[in-house]
């Protein structure tokens, strides 16, 4: 019966070698699927037999090379991928968030300290109108602290419509659905554009709320009913009877938009519009 190595084939006859050349050998052994049943443990010896090595420290390097092109080349596989810039900007616009929410935080302090009147009534207001006031009172360094605020909210504001047009690429099928940005923070979430095709829209539908599930395993509270799809309008907006049932709704088209997405990759109208008719006929209270 006839074995198929990495390093070449072995039979009755012998073996036949495929080469020492480790770029090669990694295209074999990728290639290469054998079940376990008819799966034959393989000797260092057998290599000698075929003429790829001499010694057994020769067969481990040999290998060892082998395993590193086989490494390098699944990296380059997995830079290539459409999702994977967008990973990167999602996670970007994160941090950028929590710099910005730092900073603005320390920024108040500090302005408090030199100006007693600021007190919490001025920083219970939006960000942005709490900055202007900041900056229109600081001097020195605060100013610029500031300042450097202010830059940096534009880059995310910048960075944010980035994310939202890349993600419509991307995810045609998800972001008709929930918006660009939704999405994104989703395929975030979730790691990568084919693991969140290969999840049920029951996950789908908590994914982002693990502490709330946790505390529920955990201590028994109520079970979150949905995580970041809370963001989209037809969740959050939805009256509170029914929002558990809408974001059922959507979660379950969601992984069917996401399996599209990652397959087809193109948007498909007639699956867009049998979805949002269901979407909000879910919406709509008994």
């Amino acid at each position: 019966m006839l074995q198929r190595y990495w390093f070449g084939d072995v039979d009755e006859e012998g073996c036949r070698a495929a080469g020492t050349d480790p770029a090669a050998l990694a295209e074999r052994a990728a290639a290469l699927r054998t079940g376990m049943d008819s799966f034959v443990p393989i000797k260092w010896e057998i290599a000698r037999d075929c003429g790829v090595v001499r010694t057994r420290e020769e067969y481990v390097d040999l290998l060892r090379s082998v395993c590193i092109a086989l490494a390098r080349k699944k990296i380059v596989q997995s830079y290539q991928g459409r999702d994977v810039e967008l990973l990167q900007m999602v996670r970007m616009l994160d941090e950028l968030d929590n710099v910005i929410n730092l900073l603005q935080e320390r920024a108040a302090e500090w302005y408090q300290v030199t100006n007693p009147s600021f007190s919490r009534k001025y920083r219970s207001l939006p960000a942005k109108k709490m900055l202007g006031i900041i900056r229109k009172g600081a001097r020195g360094g605060l100013s610029d602290v500031a300042d450097e605020i202010d830059r940096l909210a534009g880059t995310r504001s910048r960075l944010m419509r980035e994310v939202s047009a890349r993600a419509d690429e991307v995810m045609p099928n998800t972001s008709a659905l929930i918006g660009g940005l939704v999405a994104a923070r989703l395929l975030s979430k979730a790691g990568g554009l084919e693991t969140l095709a290969r999840m049920p829209g029951s996950t789908i539908q908590v994914l982002g709320s693990e502490r709330a599930l946790f505390s529920h395993l955990r201590g028994g509270t109520p079970p979150p009913k949905h995580g970041i799809i809370f963001q989209h309008r037809r969740v959050h907006n939805a009256p509170k009877d029914v929002r558990g049932r809408v974001a059922r709704v959507l979660a379950a088209k969601l992984a069917i938009a996401a399996r599209l997405d990652y397959y087809r990759g193109e948007a498909v109208p007639e699956f867009l519009k049998d979805a949002q008719a269901r979407i909000d006929d879910a919406g709509v209270e008994a």
